[in-house]
């Protein structure tokens, strides 16, 4: 998987894109979820960084400090990105959550001076679009009883979300061991949903079966197997190429839906899906010299 990120990152958006079906089949609180599915990781993350750090030496305290600042970023992320559902719907929620996509392009512009080009520029708004599209926004029962309060938390989502991409990759310098820097992040994320959920009264520990069960497919699936193979892409990729791969997450809820909830998208839905893979194709498919084809990538 190393040697082809691009493939990487897409399955792990994929595998991401069973959060929202598992936290829907837990039946817990926003916060309640958040905390559990970072929690359960802990323990296989743990084995995974112990293991990379008998192989290659401890991290860089520098790079463990980005993990923890990201970590608390991406507990900001999960809280405001559930709390948009209840207040404006998941159609515009996932809208606005997904502006990742364009933060991340100009937050890697204006930060790491990566200059998204011809493109991102095309392939960006084309893959908003399908997100919009998707998402149903544009549809009837889009809004919900707060929109004002609910167009806030998914635009705080959105913000989260890209802090935490930029600043996880920025902290995942060393190629050779993703799961060290994401037991961090989800270490910081878990303590600071605890105190988030705690301080706002949202987080319940009295939980019982089957919705830890739920929660514990939750953790291994999209924040142990998901989140290790998207650690792997996000530092052998450019940002803005990322944040269009991970826009897969809706295509994939999309198909969660038919296959779990007998769900029956429209026409404008399946629209969406077909924007969103045309975006991924013009920023990431390109033809390559012989030259090109031949080296390994970066940091391999």
């Amino acid at each position: 998987m190393t040697r082809h990120p691009l493939i990487a990152g897409a399955l792990g958006a994929l595998i991401i894109a069973f959060s929202a079906p598992l936290v829907k089949l837990a039946g817990v609180t926003p916060a309640t979820a958040a905390f559990f599915r970072c929690a359960y990781a802990l323990p296989a993350l743990g084995l995974l960084a112990a293991h990379e750090r008998k192989r290659f030496g401890p991290r860089p305290i520098g790079q463990r400090r980005l993990a923890w600042i990201a970590g608390v970023l991406f507990a900001l992320d999960l809280i405001f990105w559930h709390h948009a559902i209840q207040e404006v719907g998941a159609g515009l929620a996932t809208v606005l959550g997904n502006t990742q996509v364009v933060f991340v392009a100009l937050l890697a512009w204006v930060i790491l001076k990566e200059h998204p080009g011809a493109r991102a520029l095309f392939a960006v708004p084309l893959s908003l679009l399908g997100v919009v599209l998707i998402s149903g926004a544009l549809g009837a029962g889009a809004y919900g009883r707060n929109p004002a309060m609910g167009v806030a938390f998914g635009a705080l989502t959105g913000l989260a979300y890209s802090g935490f991409l930029l600043i996880l990759r920025s902290g995942n310098q060393d190629l050779r061991r993703p799961a060290g820097p994401l037991f961090d992040a989800t270490l910081a994320s878990a303590v600071s949903v605890a105190v988030i959920g705690s301080a706002i009264g949202d987080l319940d520990l009295g939980l019982s079966w089957p919705a830890h069960g739920w929660l514990v497919t939750l953790a291994l699936s999209s924040q142990v197997a998901g989140w290790v193979l998207i650690s792997m892409s996000l530092p052998r990729l450019p940002a803005a190429v990322t944040s269009v791969v991970l826009t897969l997450q809706p295509v994939g809820s999309v198909a969660l839906g038919i296959i779990m909830f007998n769900e029956d998208p429209s026409v404008s839905q399946l629209l969406g899906v077909a924007l969103i893979l045309s975006g991924l194709a013009a920023m990431t498919l390109r033809r390559k010299s012989p030259r090109e084809v031949d080296a390994p990538p970066s940091g391999g």
